[in-house]
């Protein structure tokens, strides 16, 4: 029986941002780089594979262990860690993953069989002289890789532009032999950064970090995080290696610029940095990203939402929320886990992750399953989550923790009707309390409010 999907698409105790979703033999396997919960820094665990069916994609599998940060050369100490990677068939058939480590100035290239690895480390890729991408006088740091392979010619994007740092252009392409490092077509510019965007159509969106291609008829779409970090972008050509053209916004981990449940510039969640990119499961069209969980950039989990294209290929920028690869909302019965909140904010707002403000967070130590919860739930807090098939539901349930004294206001709009109240109290221990609503039949959003002193928090809800 297929499961219900959600945001975050994985166990709540994992963190694989930067997603980099591909369809092999009825499978969606995604790869990204690997956070470690309540680490400070990005991406300190090893690589593993997760993937689901292409038919039921709530239910997902762990593949184990793809590739160990030891596993390259130049990194036997395992000093250095395993940024962002992105994957594409070879020519041979075989599967190349590619990479860099975050103390060099390279991209690595590993190789497997079947696509959930483990990966074999492969090589670097270099220039026909020997000379690594990176190291070659003129060359800027690579960051960040995607590929895309079109018969014996693989395409790989590199980039890191940050604000003020006028030594970096933007995100650079390179064509590669069927051996996959051998660089055949030299470095071209793509997409500039912010301080070479005047003039180009990518002004206020242009390229920051997380290069991604895609192929969608004959049209090449390049996803990037742009310059204000919270959202992922897209540029168009009909070639890969140049004439991109800047389109839009594909989804925002704020959802900023979304008005149709609130205003355009209200951020709705605390947003960071981003990276992600498209992909076609079925009928549908899919956008993966990340958001940001323990009220820090450094525990990222994967979120998706299905997007559409128009008649002339541009794609409506799409809102976040709890049901992103379940094909439609969520079933308003039974028990959630809190941590599908795809908004939480308080009344002042605030854009980026940060201290002293809501956030989801979990228990356990790194890897651990266990339930994810709430907290930082002070006064005028709310925790949104988007979207259920409402039918008959006659009450509401809350499982709150801490010291706490007020209420939690039931609302299926931001600032709209309260259709109840849940009291909650001091405790020490998670505790159930209830109200009785009467919300009409149809599809709405779930709001909690908390109105009140202290700092509860919430770890469970249920209809019925």
């Amino acid at each position: 029986m297929k499961k219900q999907a959600f945001n975050p698409y994985l166990p709540t105790y994992e963190y694989i941002p930067d997603g980099e979703p591909y369809v092999f033999n009825g499978r969606v396997y995604v790869y990204g780089s690997h956070d470690h919960y309540g680490s400070p820094v990005f991406c300190l665990n090893d690589y593993v594979s997760w993937s689901a069916p292409v038919d039921d994609l709530g239910n997902w599998r762990y593949e184990g262990v793809s590739y160990k940060k030891t596993d390259d050369p130049a990194n036997k100490d395992g000093f250095a860690v395993l940024y962002a990677p992105d994957i594409t068939v070879g020519p041979d058939g075989k599967y190349y993953l590619f990479y860099c480590l975050d103390k060099f100035s390279m991209v690595s290239v590993a190789v497997s069989d079947v696509p959930q690895g483990p990966f074999k480390f492969h090589g670097y890729v270099h220039y026909a002289d020997g000379t690594l991408l990176g190291e070659r006088e003129g060359d800027e740091p690579q960051f960040d890789p995607g590929v895309l392979t079109e018969g014996d010619k693989t395409y790989l994007y590199t980039g890191f532009c940050g604000r003020g740092d006028k030594s970096r252009h933007g995100s650079w392409c390179v064509t590669l032999d069927k051996d996959m490092l051998t660089i055949i077509e030299e470095p071209v510019l793509v997409a500039p950064g912010c301080e070479y965007s005047a003039g180009t159509g990518f002004e206020g969106h242009a390229f920051f970090e997380a290069s991604s291609i895609r192929k969608r008829g004959d049209t090449y779409y390049f996803v990037y995080s742009s310059e204000v970090m919270h959202e992922l972008c897209y540029a168009t050509s009909k070639n890969p290696r140049e004439g991109f053209v800047y389109r839009g916004v594909i989804v925002s981990n704020s959802d900023i610029g979304i008005d149709s449940y609130k205003k355009a510039d209200m951020p709705s969640c605390y947003g960071a940095n981003n990276h992600g990119s498209i992909v076609e499961i079925g009928d549908d069209w899919f956008i993966f990203y990340h958001r940001h969980t323990n009220g820090d950039w450094y525990s990222r989990q994967g979120c998706a939402e299905k997007i559409t294209f128009t008649e002339d290929g541009l794609i409506p920028q799409v809102e976040i929320t709890s049901c992103g690869l379940n094909g439609g909302p969520l079933k308003a019965e039974g028990e959630y886990n809190a941590n599908i909140a795809c908004n939480l904010f308080t009344d002042k707002p605030q854009l980026y992750v940060a201290d002293g403000f809501p956030k989801i967070m979990q228990e356990c130590t790194d890897g651990e399953e266990d339930l994810s919860y709430i907290t930082r739930m002070y006064n005028s807090a709310t925790a949104g989550f988007k979207y259920f098939d409402f039918k008959g539901v006659k009450k509401i349930t809350l499982e709150t923790r801490a010291y706490a004294n007020g209420v939690f206001e039931v609302r299926t709009e931001i600032g709209g009707k309260v259709w109840g109240e849940i009291k909650v109290g001091y405790t020490n221990i998670w505790v159930k309390a209830s109200c009785n609503v009467e919300i009409p039949d149809g599809v709405h959003a779930l709001y909690f409010t908390f109105k009140g002193e202290g700092n509860p928090q919430i770890r469970r809800f249920w209809f019925d």
